[in-house]
């Protein structure tokens, strides 16, 4: 929803209805995750898709009959040779969507959601999809760590289903996971009834550039691009300097492996170590290794590599750190250019994140969307 955020805003600020589709759940080579959204407005304006164009001619209608009459509706697109010809998905996946109407007066949590989302701020909305409570009612959750914290707005229809739902959305807020949960209509955790769908809005991901070198600009323009939240850091200031990166990446002047001992970094986290000199590296790499991080990559030739992984077990690392190292970063795609390496470093972090094996498609066979791991 980040993408088609101005317009959603947009119209809830004119107090007008609108209908968002949002997949809530996936089977086989869908071609989009839980989460993905489109909206359609007043005045039929588009934005988002579900399906990469599959299916949004339908659910262009459904969203307007739905901002229309003001009921939710769930809804599952697939294909099959027996209605090859009626409106579905050609991938041969499936994909369930619930669309609901939005207005201030059926949700009136909606400005604040968006509020926070904009502003990179974590929540969690919970969506009743399926069962006894009220199709489409939904309940904002933000995290209860601060003394300021909204807490929830919002309800799923009772006191007890809300409860459950809220403790359940923030621990799935702290993974950054969008998820289906089952409950009881009070919240009873051991039925299944009532369907709800926990869509997290996590700040995006810290990308972590060491060493600004030329390379260094092309990876932040292509952290950038994929959502995360960039920041380059070099202990040479004639080099960090924000007119050689895009804008919106954060230049750090300092030490690298000072700079990351006072950063926190979690499970998304993506570390780049681009330095290319053991002063920096060995201390930077030392310190990244035994830390959570979904990804460290360092820069550098085989021999670089053998004799910097040396240093690292001189300095202490286990084995098992030492296998988290990706070197030499990126993978084999013949690149030269640093816009040609920044491709091959960001498919490989793509492909550690979603299990890919790097190999051409057409040497794969089955889904080519593989079921997201949670």
């Amino acid at each position: 929803m980040r993408e088609i955020l101005p317009a959603l805003e947009r119209w809830y600020a004119a107090r007008v209805p609108f209908g968002l589709a949002t997949v809530v759940a996936v089977g086989g080579s869908a071609p989009r995750g839980p989460g993905a959204a489109m909206a359609v407005g007043p005045d039929g304006e588009v934005v988002g898709s579900v399906s990469g164009g599959c299916v949004e001619g339908a659910v262009f209608e459904l969203a307007r009959e739905v901002a229309a009459s003001g009921e939710a509706r769930l809804e599952s697109f697939g294909y099959s040779d027996e209605d090859a010809f009626t409106v579905g998905l050609t991938c041969g996946g499936e994909i369930t969507l619930l669309v609901r109407p939005v207005t201030p007066a059926t949700e009136p949590a909606f400005g604040a959601v968006a509020g926070s989302v904009g502003a990179g701020e974590p929540v969690t909305v919970a969506t009743v999809v399926d069962g006894p409570a009220p199709r489409g009612a939904t309940l904002a959750v933000w995290p209860d760590t601060a003394a300021d914290a909204p807490g929830t707005r919002g309800t799923l229809g009772t006191n007890g289903l809300d409860v459950a739902v809220a403790a359940d959305a923030r621990g799935e807020l702290a993974l950054g996971a969008t998820v289906l949960r089952h409950y009881g209509p009070h919240g009873e955790r051991r039925e299944d009834d009532v369907t709800v769908f926990l869509q997290s809005f996590a700040p995006p991901p810290r990308m972590l550039v060491f060493g600004a070198i030329d390379y260094a600009a092309a990876v932040a323009r292509i952290g950038d691009f994929l959502g995360y939240r960039v920041t380059v850091c070099d202990a040479r200031p004639v080099f960090a300097t924000p007119r050689r990166f895009p804008a919106g990446v954060e230049v750090v002047v300092d030490w690298p492996h000072r700079y990351l001992r006072g950063v926190g970094t979690d499970e998304r986290t993506v570390i780049c170590v681009l330095t290319h000199d053991p002063r920096f590296d060995v201390p930077l790499l030392e310190e990244a290794l035994r830390r959570p991080a979904a990804y460290i990559g360092a820069m550098g030739s085989r021999r670089t590599h053998d004799e910097r992984r040396d240093r690292l077990a001189e300095a202490g690392l286990t084995e098992a750190e030492l296998s988290r190292l990706r070197s030499p970063l990126g993978l084999d795609l013949g690149a030269r250019t640093p816009e040609e390496v920044a491709v091959s470093v960001a498919a490989e972090i793509v492909a550690l994140r979603w299990h890919g094996s790097g190999v051409p498609l057409t040497a794969t066979t089955g889904a080519i969307h593989a079921p997201a791991a949670r």
